[in-house]
């Protein structure tokens, strides 16, 4: 645990700091004298005793490693000069590895000029190349042409590792922006269930008030089916906004299977004959069946009230061990009917949450009159 903890504090440490110890450490490896000599040796000149120069070149070499991920291109300026101090004086330590790591660090994390960057590092290799023959090299042209190549292989891999950090970045943000479409579809179809149904039932329920002011009972029962229509709608939108603060930290509620008989009875008290079937039960784990049950009846009881006012309406719903299966008819004796949805939008999200689970759903209008709506959703 006590390691894991010191791994993430490690993590969240400047880029700098952690890039800093293996600097260091290259640095003393480049001064132990065993190793003296046991560098790149470019020119294949004879070597020379360590001096303060050398001193000079390693800490040119070695240190702006340090820096190679926050300033690449400084890091590789630095580490070519010293690498070219490091042949030219004929030290070949070890530090001289740090310029293939400098190459490949700059193809990687450098944002811009990277194309003046290859030309001016190539000009400079062709300079030293010049220098270290003029010096006595016997490396020839083809040696100093497989050395360039070795570097040129270092900065196509930090190119490539440039070319897959930015697809994978890309993918990542596709992902989310994906991820935020989704969301914000399936919470407009929760508002669009929870509002048109409730909303739905108040305006048939006040256009009912309208008939009732000879019968005061009637009205004062009507009036209050309205208001408690409305504080439910009011305590569904709530929770759907609470929804949308990313410091809730609550699940979205999935209606029990008990809300069922809660929402037949709202549709009933809003005018609207409803026959409800329930049989068998449901088992302890249903996943998101029970939900997109229980938004099929609603959907399909709001459009009873909108399309089909009057109507008998019949709702069965069978549970079983591995399906959820629903079925929401009208007749066609009510005001209005024929017509199995308004502007379909609710139909299509439901058609979507119920492919989604891997079921089928069908609404339609039936020969005799009114409308039937059918899914069947795994469980």
């Amino acid at each position: 645990m006590d390691l894991r903890r010191v791994a993430r504090r490690w993590r969240r440490c400047d880029v700098m700091v952690r890039d800093l110890p293996f600097a260091l450490l290259l640095a003393v490896a480049s001064l132990v004298p065993v190793l003296h000599g046991h560098g790149t040796q470019l020119g294949d000149l004879p070597d020379r005793p360590m001096d303060a120069l050398a001193f000079a070149a390693v800490a040119l070499e070695c240190l702006p490693l340090a820096v190679r991920r926050r300033l690449p291109s400084v890091c590789l300026a630095l580490v070519s000069l010293g690498f070219a101090v490091d042949q030219l004086g004929r030290y070949h330590t070890v530090a001289s590895i740090a310029l293939p790591i400098a190459l490949l660090s700059t193809a990687t994390h450098s944002a811009h000029h990277r194309r003046t960057t290859v030309v001016l590092a190539s000009a400079a290799y062709v300079a030293l190349s010049v220098a270290l023959d003029r010096y006595g090299s016997t490396e020839g042209l083809a040696g100093f042409a497989t050395f360039y190549l070795a570097l040129a292989i270092a900065w196509g891999i930090g190119v490539w590792l440039r070319l897959s950090r930015a697809a994978e970045a890309e993918r990542r943000r596709h992902i989310a922006e994906t991820t935020r479409t989704a969301e914000r579809a399936r919470i407009a179809r929760e508002l669009h269930d929870v509002v048109t149904h409730h909303v739905t039932a108040m305006v048939v329920q006040a256009e009912a008030a309208r008939y009732l002011t000879a019968a005061p009972e009637r009205l004062e029962q009507t009036l209050s089916a309205v208001t408690d229509t409305g504080r439910r709608a009011i305590t569904d939108l709530r929770h759907l906004l609470d929804l949308l603060n990313p410091d809730h930290g609550t699940e979205p509620r999935t209606p029990a299977a008990g809300e069922l008989h809660a929402l037949v009875e709202q549709t009933r008290r809003a005018g609207q004959p409803v026959e409800f079937t329930e049989e068998g039960r449901p088992p302890e784990t249903t996943g998101s069946a029970e939900f997109v049950a229980y938004r099929v009846v609603q959907e399909a009881l709001t459009n009873a009230l909108k399309h089909a006012h009057g109507s008998r309406t019949a709702v069965q719903v069978h549970h079983s061990t591995t399906e959820i299966t629903v079925e929401v008819s009208t007749d066609g004796s009510g005001s209005n009917t024929g017509s199995a949805g308004g502007s379909g939008r609710g139909l299509a999200g439901l058609r979507e949450r119920v492919g989604v689970l891997g079921g089928e759903f069908s609404a339609e209008n039936r020969e005799e009159g009114g409308f039937v709506v059918r899914a069947r959703i795994p469980a």
